[in-house]
């Protein structure tokens, strides 16, 4: 079996674990008392360099990396994510930490809180501000979900650097060909179920929870949404519904297979008005053929009296075969599998926010 390394971030620091040999192992909260919104893992070096973003209610927020695999962590002297002095805006909060793609080796995006997208040209070190996104005419009309107004997924295209995709909430999705000079809203299809019947299918305001991008076609996209899951075949031109089949259409995660076509996971709670599983039972459901059909993955998840749920960035996957799925609730357990059937790998930590893990050679 694959060794892993699997980060979990929670509401009062970061938890590492490793497994070898079939066995895992978990080690002291890292960055204690810190709120843990996104943690990131950059392979595309020989050791892999891990991200937290983490917020102090004293200190406030920031990302540090580590090149060691966690025993370490490091951040610059200044603020690593800062809006510009002359816009007069404090961060938030850092929601997301995206490598860039393979032939940007140095590139790494950060979405943030307010709704705003940073990018790294050194690695992760310094961030600077994507200046056209936010000085785009719709930001004074995006809205705040109930977590706050975050950029919460960045996809950068695999293979044209010229192309990136965004989406927040709420505000829906965002996508630039011109390497972030321009941004333009995608989100035709998606519906917007809390508005008035007639305004439903907005050109932005959109709530979109989540995007996953499918690994053999980097045009196709799957997307859940504040009620409804979707995918779209053109980068986000035009968005079609694939929720028939599934339990519930309200969720906030959704993760695609990195190494198989037409592979996408979610992890469905009954409704908006509603947020349980269904019949109160920790299901991941799965799709092998783009949405069409769909059914549970795995066995050894809670069967009943389950009434936490996962959060948009509690659920992720490794690139190993078989794959590996991790997710984190609110509840505070962690647990990793797949369809060989899932296993707890720690319980009683802080409700999980984010979770990544890596195969490691």
């Amino acid at each position: 079996m694959t060794d892993t390394l699997l980060l979990a971030g929670t509401r009062k620091g970061l938890l590492l674990a490793r497994r070898r040999g079939g066995s895992w192992e978990t080690e002291p909260l890292a960055l204690p008392m810190t709120a843990v919104y996104a943690v990131g893992i950059d392979t595309r070096r020989p050791t892999p360099r891990l991200f937290a973003s983490a917020t102090s209610e004293h200190w406030g927020p920031t990302i540090l990396h580590s090149d060691d695999l966690g025993r370490s962590w490091s951040e610059p002297d200044h603020a690593p994510v800062a809006f510009p002095k002359d816009l007069d805006v404090a961060l938030g909060r850092v929601w997301q930490i995206q490598p860039g793609p393979a032939n940007e080796p140095d590139v790494v995006y950060a979405g943030t809180e307010p709704a705003a997208l940073f990018r790294s040209e050194d690695g992760g070190v310094n961030f600077e501000l994507v200046r056209p996104l936010w000085e785009h005419p719709h930001r004074p009309q995006w809205g705040a979900g109930f977590g706050g107004q975050a950029i919460h997924t960045v996809i950068p295209h695999p293979i044209d650097p010229q192309r990136v995709l965004i989406a927040l909430s709420s505000g829906g999705v965002y996508r630039t060909y011109d390497g972030g000079q321009s941004w333009a809203a995608a989100n035709a299809g998606i519906k917007a179920t809390f508005l008035p019947e007639e305004q439903r299918y907005p050109e932005f305001g959109q709530c979109v929870h989540k995007v996953a991008q499918d690994a053999e076609d980097p045009e196709r996209l799957y997307l859940q949404n504040h009620n409804g899951v979707y995918r779209s075949d053109d980068w986000g031109g035009k968005w079609v519904s694939i929720a028939d089949g599934l339990p519930g259409e309200f969720g906030f995660a959704i993760v695609a297979d990195p190494n198989r076509g037409g592979h996408a996971y979610v992890f469905p709670l009954v409704s908006d008005y509603s947020r349980f599983t269904p019949d109160f039972r920790c299901r991941v459901y799965g799709t092998t053929d783009a949405g069409e059909t769909w059914a549970e993955v795995g066995a050894g998840l809670p069967e009943s009296d389950f009434y936490s749920l996962v959060l948009r960035d509690a659920f992720s996957c490794d690139a190993a075969e078989p794959l590996g799925l991790y997710l984190g609730t609110r509840s505070g357990e962690l647990y990793a599998g797949g369809a060989g059937g899932w296993e707890r790998v720690a319980a009683n930590l802080p409700d999980v926010l984010s979770v990544r893990a890596t195969a490691l050679a």
